[in-house]
């Protein structure tokens, strides 16, 4: 069976949540595709098994409803071309790559630019393809193309709204005037001078619309468009007709409709220039992260720096980093000491020192040493690169408060065109019979008030702005559906250690001579356990020596056995000692007074002897108390996990503020620990940061994975915070409530909207340009709404 593959397409033609719903439905229609569509982010994330459907199929699908899969352009400098013969071979190469729509080569400006399908090939392809001919290239910066790309696309609305407003503003002042009680100029009531007003603004400015509905009804839908088409059509040519019926005849004066028309599409058109505006801010906390991103490296070639684009750095270059720099790519030192502001991915504020081994992540700041760095993640695979993933991901991904929204947008046009139509006979029957005008009026108020763009963006823009929100505070939601499901948690579990401590134990006590250290240590040295690394570090610290193990067994919950130096060393729990029939009789006391005191106590025995006990002791975090105390004043029932006696477990868990504890859980338990919480009928959130929490991260209703855990921990979590800070869960907590709160006040608004504007029109309480420019701003106020969550503290 072949491997699934992922792609996002960026879709160009969508007015409203219509069309988006449209192009997912025939998406999903296709074999082995699985898409979203999302009309805030104008994008479709697309899964799909290339032995059944490819990209190919998928771009002309999309293209046949009517829409378009936009390219990117990329700039690139090429160096080591010496004549037209170069850039010719070049530019004859990158049009022959698959997904590549067109490419050009500069002799004179050393560069090449290349429209291409990011979908089916990349930026690094076409590096690689120059760099195969003998030439080199690197590319432009970015971010700057896509600002560009966007102040472009916001200058040409513009430019189309300003026009048409200008050859509007004539058609409204007359309207304006009489309600002033000034006599309009006669040139503005000249039914001619309105028909050359107009037109334009109804077959060049509007264009767009006819182009839009036309696709759209070819393909058997429906979306905005038709509405707009339908509505300011019956406007300007009911005015034609009332035109070309009165020429000659002065006396009689025509029912003109000009202005209406002229007037609701650039109305139309201001408002979708505030949402574009409005929903480019939405995006923000993409910027940010890849503007911590460094654009050079100084790595090693030849027994020589040189500075090279971050593009061009492999796994396995040396990387110089000075005092003040950043560090470009995720790697380890290997030689040199300094120390590292990590605070931008951990939250740390103090700088971590570094020295020889130490692992180093890019984009963190080199604050006092220079160090030499071996690149171990570059491009995609760096720390930092994941995070901008999750954050693009899920502002890109739908919740399921989104699936409503959906199903109506889906048939909102057909319905509103049958409300149109009975609206029209009922008026032209028996409201006012045989009175087209007033029919027409009301028809076309209903036709350009209902907006289904309102719907299409009340949820997307909340999950874009509340994700980007989290992101930069340290908070990464995987989806929108896991943004949505944090704030139904119920109860939260807490794993001990590494979430509430430290993680970091170090021995507090032990009783014992120096061969019980030494066999202690040497035995311990083969354990991934915490508490054998503190044991280790403690007999390093009073020079012991450490010996060859012959034989080593770890019993994951009890303890460890081993054979050193040809004495057998067990060491571990009371039960573990118990097994192995060693008499601990004279030891409990003292095991009793340590666990109290919230130190882990572990007995020892030498050759079946008792021979003393080593306490350690994991710290508790600073902030662990008051993070704890936030999530029960959010009336969630919150649960220490550990592997831990009860006697230990209840004296850490007192530290804390918590009084429910489940304690002596082997590591193979803690999923079916949380299963049992889920069965009293809870929704459940999972707090932990190691291998064997994995599993239960992945059985809550909600894994929250500490971000300073292992990369397995945070795979398995549907939610990751950044560091070890333990405020950020109560803050994910509550930005959950925010921003649903802010999809169902969106939502709200705009079904009302929808609801009680329909029939006001219908009863024709509504002129056609005031309906035109509630329409309009009916999607700005959801976005404008959806950012408000950018000032919510949390």
């Amino acid at each position: 069976m072949s491997e699934r593959k992922q792609a996002t397409l960026r879709i160009t033609g969508m007015t409203c949540a219509a069309c988006s719903s449209r192009i997912e439905k025939v998406l999903n229609k296709m074999e082995g595709v699985d898409a979203q569509v999302n009309l805030a982010t104008e994008k479709a994330n697309i899964a799909f098994n290339p032995s059944q459907s490819n990209l190919s199929e998928i771009n002309q699908k999309i293209e046949k409803l009517g829409y378009g899969v936009q390219p990117e352009t990329i700039d690139l400098n090429i160096t080591g071309m010496t004549c037209a013969a170069c850039s010719t071979r070049i530019e004859k190469v990158l049009n022959k790559l698959s997904g590549v729509n067109k490419a050009s080569v500069n002799l004179a400006t050393e560069s090449a630019s290349i429209e291409f399908q990011p979908a089916v090939v990349t930026v690094d392809d076409f590096i690689a393809r120059i760099k195969k001919l003998g030439y080199s290239a690197e590319r432009k910066n970015i971010e700057k193309e896509d600002n560009t790309q966007k102040e472009r696309q916001l200058n040409r609305m513009r430019n189309k709204l300003v026009i048409s407003a200008i050859l509007t503003a004539p058609l409204v002042l007359m309207m304006i005037f009489p309600l002033m009680g000034v006599q309009a100029p006669a040139i503005f009531m000249n039914p001619m001078f309105q028909f050359v007003l107009a037109t334009p603004v109804q077959f060049i400015i509007g264009w767009q619309f006819y182009v839009g509905a036309y696709k759209n009804i070819r393909n058997g839908g429906a979306n905005m468009d038709v509405l707009v088409v339908l509505g300011t059509s019956a406007a300007y040519f009911y005015s034609l007709y009332e035109t070309v019926r009165t020429i000659g005849l002065v006396e009689v004066m025509p029912h003109l409709y000009f202005e209406t028309s002229a007037v609701i599409i650039t109305l139309i058109l201001f408002g979708k220039y505030l949402e574009v505006s409005a929903k480019s801010k939405t995006t923000k906390a993409i910027s940010k992260l890849l503007h911590l991103q460094a654009k050079k490296a100084r790595i090693i070639q030849g027994g020589q720096e040189v500075m090279v684009p971050i593009e061009e750095v492999k796994v396995g270059d040396k990387i110089i980093v000075k005092p003040g720099e950043k560090i470009p790519v995720d790697g380890m030192v290997v030689k040199g000491t300094t120390a590292v502001d990590e605070s931008m991915l951990t939250g740390e504020s103090i700088p971590i020192e570094k020295t020889s081994d130490s692992t180093v992540i890019g984009a963190t700041m080199n604050k006092n040493g220079t160090i030499e760095v071996e690149a171990t993640k570059v491009g995609k695979d760096t720390a930092l690169a994941s995070i901008i993933k999750v954050v693009e991901d899920a502002q890109g991904s739908k919740a399921p408060i989104q699936r409503l929204a959906d199903v109506i947008s889906g048939h909102f046009v057909q319905v509103v065109v049958g409300i149109a139509l009975l609206t029209f006979i009922v008026w032209i029957a028996f409201a006012a019979p045989g009175d087209i005008e007033s029919a027409l009026v009301a028809t076309i108020a209903v036709l350009v008030i209902a907006c289904p763009c309102a719907l299409g963006l009340a949820t997307p823009t909340s999950i874009m702005v509340g994700t980007g929100k989290a992101a930069e505070s340290g908070i990464l939601f995987k989806g929108g559906e896991h943004l949505e499901r944090t704030h139904q948690l119920e109860a939260i579990i807490l794993d001990k250690t590494g979430t509430i401590t430290k993680g970091k134990p170090e021995v507090t006590d032990f009783t014992g001579d120096n061969e019980t250290l030494q066999l202690l240590a040497s035995a311990e040295k083969n354990s991934e356990h915490p508490l054998a690394e503190a044991i280790v570090a403690y007999a390093t610290e009073n020079q012991i020596e450490l010996q060859e193990v012959n034989y080593f067994e770890a019993i994951p919950g009890h303890g460890i056995k081993a054979t050193i130096l040809g004495k057998e060393i067990i060491v571990g729990n009371r039960k573990w000692m118990l097994d192995n029939g060693i008499d601990i009789g004279e030891a409990k006391e003292r095991m009793q007074v340590c666990e109290e005191s919230g130190k882990t106590a572990m007995l020892i025995a030498i050759n079946q002897e008792f021979r003393g006990i080593v306490a350690v002791a994991d710290t508790v975090k600073e902030t662990a108390k008051e993070a704890i105390q936030q999530l029960r004043d959010q009336r969630l029932d919150v649960i220490m996990l550990t592997g831990d006696n009860e006697r230990t477990a209840k004296a850490i868990a007192g530290k804390v503020g918590i009084d429910k504890i489940i304690a002596e859980v082997l590591p193979e338990e803690k999923a079916d620990k949380v299963k049992e919480v889920q069965l009293q009928g809870k929704k459940v959130a999972m707090v932990g940061d190691g291998i064997n929490d994995a599993p239960a991260l992945a059985v809550a209703d909600i894994g929250i994975a500490i971000g300073t855990g292992t990369e397995i921990a945070i795979e398995a979590a549907d939610v990751t915070i950044l560091g070890g800070e333990l405020l950020l869960i109560p803050k994910a907590i509550k930005l959950s409530h925010a921003t649903i709160r802010n999809i169902r006040q969106n939502l709200f608004w705009a079904f009302a909207y929808n609801s009680a504007g329909i029939p006001i029109a219908a009863v024709g309480l509504l002129a056609p340009w005031i309906a035109g420019a509630a329409m309009a701003f009916s999607s700005v106020s959801v976005v404008s709404n959806s950012l408000r969550l950018k000032r919510v503290k949390i």
